[in-house]
């Protein structure tokens, strides 16, 4: 796994001419693999999926077809946004992601993985409440804030989440606390975790998520390539 070999710092590089992304674009892991292919600088060829009507070519490639998924050649496929990014920062990280003293990568990973694990459970139960089940996403959302606040904790004593510039933590958990915020942004903005806040509209107002955020149409097997790099210029 990936994962794996970053906290060991035994990455081994795979050098592709624009491999394959299968994306959807409000999906927040699949925000986390173009945050991370666009600070990179890795161009690709973007397909925009229409969940209700995935490609076949998608299927064929991955059987569980959930973006995002990056082709890198022949059968040569990744399917997790987490090994997308560490992936493409092992091909090139110029703002230092990956940069960080050797006892803070089980802090790192630990962090993530809580997301991934448990945070991402309860944000699924908020966000996908049904109208009546009031109780239950309000509990869900209280299940949410306990990671949240956790966060918070760490954003007082540092601009970042592990420190005073940005690492890979920060991009691979802040498209979900975007997911969470945006289900009431306006209860959202007036909780007490402020430096969260703060730090989750700090990076939303810059140009690198802004690139990642453009829109496409779904696309079909007939179109011609979309060569992506997130450049918010580029539409």
């Amino acid at each position: 796994m990936l994962k794996s070999l970053i906290q060991t710092g035994s990455v081994t590089l795979t050098r592709v001419e624009h491999p394959i992304l299968y994306s959807f674009r409000r999906c927040p892991y699949a925000m986390r693999a173009r945050l991370g292919l666009s600070v990179a600088g890795v161009t690709v060829r973007l397909r925009e999926v229409a969940l209700k009507n995935k490609p076949a070519a998608l299927l064929q490639i991955s059987p569980k077809a959930t973006v995002p998924v990056l082709v890198l050649a022949g059968v040569e496929v990744i399917h997790e946004s987490l090994d997308i990014l560490l992936w493409a920062l092992a091909q090139n990280d110029p703002a230092g992601w990956l940069s960080t003293d050797g006892p803070q990568l089980a802090l790192m990973a630990a962090l993530v993985a809580e997301n991934d694990q448990v945070f991402k459970g309860h944000l699924d139960r908020y966000k996908y409440a049904s109208r009546d089940a009031v109780e239950e996403a309000h509990a869900a959302r209280d299940q949410c804030e306990v990671f949240l606040f956790q966060l918070d904790e760490r954003l007082r004593r540092g601009s970042y989440l592990f420190g005073e510039r940005p690492s890979y933590v920060d991009m691979a958990i802040l498209p979900f606390v975007r997911q969470f915020a945006h289900v009431d942004l306006a209860w959202f903005h007036t909780r007490p975790y402020s430096a969260l806040i703060r730090w989750l509209d700090g990076l939303l107002a810059g140009d690198l998520f802004a690139g990642v955020m453009t829109k496409y149409p779904p696309w079909q097997p007939q179109d011609p390539d979309t060569l992506w790099s997130g450049s918010p210029l580029e539409n």
